[in-house]
């Protein structure tokens, strides 16, 4: 009786002590994966998944600018080889898009504007994942180009580059750079530059940001939606023109 009991306890203290290994294992395995490990980057590639994605959140929506910001000027550089890649990078036609929220903001940015006779141009907005892989295979450089593995505020439709336009004379105000100037020059704390440049700089900064949008620090003319909700998309801005009504 006693050597049965004696079996019994042996069994058990056994089975514990494989558990007991285990879980040490496992826990040590934890300890050694690296910090911060990437999470794997989800990207919505078809306009499907898009539709399925607006239809649990609206906000979500993609816009056409020129539908929601009356008067805002295109200039669409990636359209063209007029860009630092001297190629096309998408053939959207004259037309760009963001979320629906962030569109909205900067139709309350181009409306301050215009009372001062002022007019946004838009240079980039919503922008391919596709793009953003091409840029960072010529410039690895996360100050100017996105790193892929994390996407880009304009994959995610909540990002724009843009300057200030004179609606008179269509001209563009002096931002003392032209854009994708990758120099110090650019960035939004450089200060050796003449008052009038600082001035068009700060029209533009501080309306873009009375209107939620935040600034990148190396691009003058860079500025976003600082939210996580928005997924990033490989799909062409074409296909969104099913949205323009």
């Amino acid at each position: 009786m006693f050597d049965k009991i004696t079996n019994r306890f042996n069994i058990r203290l056994i089975g514990f002590s494989i558990f007991l290994t285990v879980s040490l294992l496992s826990l040590r395995a934890q300890n050694n994966q690296p910090k911060n490990t990437p999470v794997e980057l989800r990207v919505i590639k078809s306009y499907k998944a898009y539709k399925q994605s607006v239809k649990k959140d609206s906000l979500k929506k993609m816009v056409e600018l020129k539908t929601i910001v009356p008067g805002i000027q295109y200039d669409l550089r990636y359209g063209t080889i007029n860009n630092f890649l001297h190629r096309q990078l998408y053939h959207n036609g004259n037309i760009t898009f963001l979320r629906l929220p962030v569109a909205h903001a900067l139709s309350q940015a181009q409306q301050e504007l215009k009372h001062q006779g002022l007019s946004l141009k838009i240079w980039d907005a919503y922008r391919p994942y596709r793009v953003t892989v091409e840029m960072w295979d010529a410039i690895k450089d996360d100050r100017y180009v996105a790193d892929p593995k994390k996407g880009s505020g304009h994959n995610r439709g909540i990002a724009v580059d843009l300057t200030v336009i004179n609606i008179s004379t269509g001209k563009e105000l002096d931002m003392g750079t032209g854009f994708d100037n990758f120099s110090d020059t650019a960035h939004q704390d450089f200060v050796n530059l003449p008052s009038e440049i600082l001035q068009n700089r700060a029209i533009l900064r501080t309306t873009m940001e009375k209107y939620g949008f935040k600034a990148l620090p190396t691009e003058w003319w860079h500025f976003y939606w600082n939210s996580s909700e928005f997924e990033v998309m490989d799909i062409e801005a074409k296909k969104f023109k099913k949205n323009i009504k």
